[in-house]
């Protein structure tokens, strides 16, 4: 059994991981995956408690979760795919059609 303290560095690590991309890099698919690093970051917990605490909640939370990254990742990819053929661009800093 893999204790409660490596699992919650794990998660940890991965949230890191996910905010850092989020911040640092210009590239949209980057973004996008940055985002499901810090939902699993998330769900790692989410299991990690529920198993700690002996309750199926946080395993229910954690199905939810990871419905909503699914959802999340194929709106997402949409929208890359449309504006990449309107910018023919990934980059952030050149998707600005929301400006005025």
């Amino acid at each position: 059994m893999i204790p409660q303290n490596h699992l919650l560095v794990l998660s940890l690590v991965l949230l890191t991981i996910g905010v850092v991309g989020v911040l640092v890099r210009r590239n949209v698919i980057i973004i996008l995956m940055s985002i499901e690093l810090i939902l699993n970051a998330a769900n790692l917990n989410f299991v990690a408690f529920s198993r700690q605490w002996q309750n199926l909640t946080g395993q229910i939370w954690g199905v939810f979760n990871i419905t909503i990254a699914a959802a999340e990742v194929a709106v997402g990819l949409a929208i890359v795919i449309a504006l990449f053929r309107n910018r023919e661009t990934v980059n952030v800093d050149e998707m600005n059609l929301m400006k005025w």
